[in-house]
């Protein structure tokens, strides 16, 4: 469903992501780890159109996106959350929503129609008690429920999750992943999903992608991953 091929991006004389290549099918949930600096954040930088490809291309469903900007990628179907919460604050739960009704991938619809139907994705995240309020009275843990509805309120053929659950407590931890594999039940939604904390990712996709200095060094099941001596070397260096 999305294919990248020979994606590079530099930045001068730095090499962020360098000549990378993936698959990620319908319905499948990949994990994309590596050390800090591997290039995970610019690679998602480059799928979802905030930055451009200094050599390499990516298609979702046989259509090159290359170069097209974050409007025309998001309404091509590749819906996108962020490290660092990124929710409108002068704004209410609800009012958080509706951009990704009105300006998706699904039908355009105005405004009363837009608040009506964000209570479907505020009711699958648990947050349809506080749609009326303002998104800052939320904890950092709901912020990122919110997040995600807007993501999937776009109606994407996929979400790529950076660091989703960075910031939340273990018992948090675990209901956002139990939240990832609903998405791909219910929506049908593939999830590619950049994450930090092992015990999460490991425990809930079907494959992973490793990144270290821009290049992809490994590629697998979670099983295999963690007896990769590549992958090990990357993050706790060579043995002595």
């Amino acid at each position: 469903m999305l294919q990248a091929s020979g994606l590079t991006k530099q930045f001068g004389s730095l090499t962020a992501v360098d000549n990378v290549g993936l698959e990620i099918e319908e319905g499948e949930i990949v994990g994309l780890i590596g050390p800090n600096g591997a290039g995970k954040t610019t690679l998602f930088n480059l799928l979802s159109g905030i930055y451009e490809p200094t050599t390499g291309s990516f298609s979702l469903d046989g259509r090159d996106l290359t170069g097209m900007n974050t409007g025309q990628i998001a309404q091509a179907g590749i819906g996108r959350t962020f490290q660092i919460v990124r929710t409108f604050n002068d704004s209410t739960v609800r009012e958080n929503i509706l951009p990704g009704l009105m300006f998706g991938r699904g039908e355009r619809m105005g405004i009363p129609a837009a608040r009506e139907a964000a209570m479907e994705y505020l009711e699958f995240v648990g947050l349809a008690e506080k749609a009326d309020q303002p998104v800052t009275d939320l904890t950092t843990a709901q912020r990122r429920r919110v997040e995600l509805a807007r993501a999937l309120s776009m109606q994407p053929r996929i979400i790529l999750l950076d660091e989703s659950a960075s910031g939340l407590n273990p018992s948090e931890v675990q209901a956002f992943s139990e939240s990832i594999t609903e998405i791909r039940d219910e929506y049908g939604v593939s999830i590619f999903w950049v994450e930090h904390i092992m015990d999460a990712i490991m425990g809930t996709v079907d494959r992973i992608i490793v990144l270290d200095h821009g290049a992809k060094i490994a590629e697998g099941t979670p099983a295999e991953i963690r007896q990769n001596e590549a992958v090990s070397e990357a993050y706790f260096g060579e043995a002595i």
